[in-house]
């Protein structure tokens, strides 16, 4: 006989504005202990030394997170010129220096290169598998790795402040599996003068902006409390990059139960992918075909 998971059946996102520090996963088990959740997940990993939006899935908003990690996000961070380290960022040992130092013009002319479809190595210390084994835990044993590069869309890139000539402030917008430290690096390498991330912001994924985020501290205040659930946002707002169909009462109790059901729909086009609403509240996700939408994912949640 099955174990039954201990905790509340709680359906929605929690945005966290994370601290410098703790890992993704940590802060994804924290918000689980506070709401008393059965299920929780991330929608897009910032790494310990990362801070700022991390939105927080939970129980039927875990079927959203995919769309949220294909929307969208944007950065602010720090480049420190001069410097190259072995992990891309200030927590690496340092393996060159130079003297060198861009002008605002200069690195505002490379940015250039990194907008649109790009192509980036990631880090050696990332999470990409080589031969089934992290790239981080075999660059942490001495080796280097000869990483492929991954398509990257880069909506924007700007220089926004040049606080002195060892440090220039970028905001970038991109897509689904950007690595900012790569960004950095590869700059340095394009101004010839080497370059590392010394700090990382998330302002922004998808829908949720670090204006609406809770702080670690504030979630551990109101941890176990009625006072927590009111900064929940619906699951909903994990759909809104796809379009809504409104469906029948007949074909939501269709679609509930995994079956083809009949939907209103007001531009969307044969073939292309929604999702359904009923009362309000998402119904399920799926292909929108001849005045029916085909299931691939159903919420359950009361209605």
């Amino acid at each position: 006989m099955a174990r039954k998971r201990k905790g509340r059946d709680i359906s929605g996102w929690l945005v966290v504005d994370k601290p410098v520090g703790p890992t993704s996963t940590t802060v994804v088990n924290k918000v689980r202990w506070a709401l008393n959740a059965t299920k929780a997940g991330h929608a897009g990993t910032l790494d310990p030394d990362a801070t700022g939006v991390l939105a927080i899935a939970l129980g039927e908003a875990t079927k959203t997170v995919p769309y949220i990690t294909d929307a969208l996000k944007a950065y602010e961070f720090t480049v420190r010129l001069g410097i190259a380290t072995n992990t891309d960022d200030a927590a690496g040992e340092i393996l060159a220096t130079t003297e060198l130092r861009p002008t605002d013009e200069m690195i505002k002319e490379a940015l250039a290169r990194f907008i649109g479809d790009i192509e980036q190595v990631p880090p050696q210390f990332s999470a990409v598998k080589i031969d089934g084994q992290r790239a981080y835990k075999r660059a942490r044993d001495g080796e280097t790795m000869e990483l492929a590069a991954r398509p990257l869309w880069v909506e924007s890139l700007l220089l926004i402040d040049r606080p002195d000539a060892d440090h220039a402030t970028l905001e970038m917008v991109c897509g689904k599996g950007g690595y900012v430290r790569s960004i950095a690096r590869d700059l340095g390498q394009v101004l010839g003068c080497l370059a590392h991330v010394r700090d990382l912001r998330r302002v922004w994924s998808g829908p949720f902006e670090v204006a609406d985020a809770l702080t670690m501290e504030q979630i551990e205040a109101m941890a176990r409390t009625d006072a927590l659930d009111t900064h929940l946002l619906p699951l909903e707002h994990g759909l809104q990059d796809l379009p809504e169909v409104k469906a029948t009462a007949q074909g939501a109790a269709r679609l509930r139960n995994g079956n083809p059901g009949m939907v209103l729909a007001d531009g969307v086009e044969y073939g292309d992918e929604a999702w359904a609403s009923f009362e309000g509240r998402a119904v399920a996700v799926g292909r929108y075909k001849a005045g029916e939408l085909h299931p691939t994912r159903v919420f359950n949640v009361s209605q």
